[in-house]
């Protein structure tokens, strides 16, 4: 007789619909899932692959009737080569010290991220956030996660990014940089790094989240090619329309 034993069901919720961040005039809703206990790393592998994405303890994919906007997006990593303005970037930024740390938060990094917000996000419900609900989006998380600081040579944080790993690659959970300062292209840079990163430690994949044509926070992940996205048959390679090889 088989004894082993059952595993615990994965239970998924439908929220409520809200204004869409990325795209005006629309509204957004999300399936989602709780990540916990002893299967929080497996369940997050499973429905990373399947285009979930991480916010605290809960895995979320789109679910907005009539619209497909969102594609789950990740980079081949051992294809990947950087090309002109990216290689650009690279050697721009190459100077930054990026330290991996715990998934810890500190009122520099709030700072930071603060000043992003305003820069990039005013209005938005980031842009309100307090340090403890900043501390919780950071250190809240059921599976294996960490933090990247990029330091200038003066020991400033220019940038960061909160990361998840998993046995296929790394996901880019949420990044923020300086936006006043001197240098250009450091959230480019943060992709950058990952993508070298992931390659050092032998691992095929960067998960950069969802891809949206629209929407200029979003289609500039179209630059790191090879890029494939999620579709009904599977993961497949991915060059949209308005890419231009640079």
């Amino acid at each position: 007789m088989d004894q082993t034993p059952l595993k615990r069901p994965q239970f998924f919720f439908t929220t409520a619909p809200l204004p869409c961040p990325y795209l005006p005039d629309r509204l957004e809703r999300k399936l989602v899932t709780e990540l916990s206990g002893s299967v929080a790393d497996s369940a997050h592998e499973s429905l990373g692959r399947s285009g979930f994405r991480r916010s605290h303890s809960i895995a979320y994919v789109p679910a907005c009737p009539g619209c497909k906007a969102c594609v789950p997006v990740r980079v081949n990593t051992k294809s990947f080569r950087r090309r002109r303005s990216l290689a650009r970037i690279w050697r721009q930024n190459n100077d930054l010290l990026a330290i991996k740390t715990e998934a810890r938060a500190s009122t520099e990094q709030y700072d930071l991220f603060t000043r992003y917000q305003q820069s990039r996000h005013s209005g938005s419900d980031m842009a309100l956030m307090g340090f403890y609900e900043y501390s919780a989006m950071i250190e809240d998380s059921p599976i294996d996660t960490f933090l990247v600081e990029y330091r200038d040579r003066s020991g400033n944080l220019c940038a960061a990014c909160l990361t998840d790993r998993t046995s296929d690659g790394l996901s880019a959970v949420y990044s923020f940089f300086e936006t006043n300062g001197t240098r250009d292209g450091l959230g480019n840079y943060i992709v950058l790094w990952l993508i070298e990163q992931a390659q050092l430690w032998n691992l095929p994949y960067v998960y950069l989240g969802y891809w949206i044509e629209s929407s200029p926070n979003m289609a500039y992940k179209a630059r790191f090619q090879p890029l494939e996205r999620l579709c009904q048959t599977g993961w497949e390679r991915f060059v949209p329309d308005s890419f231009l090889n640079d």
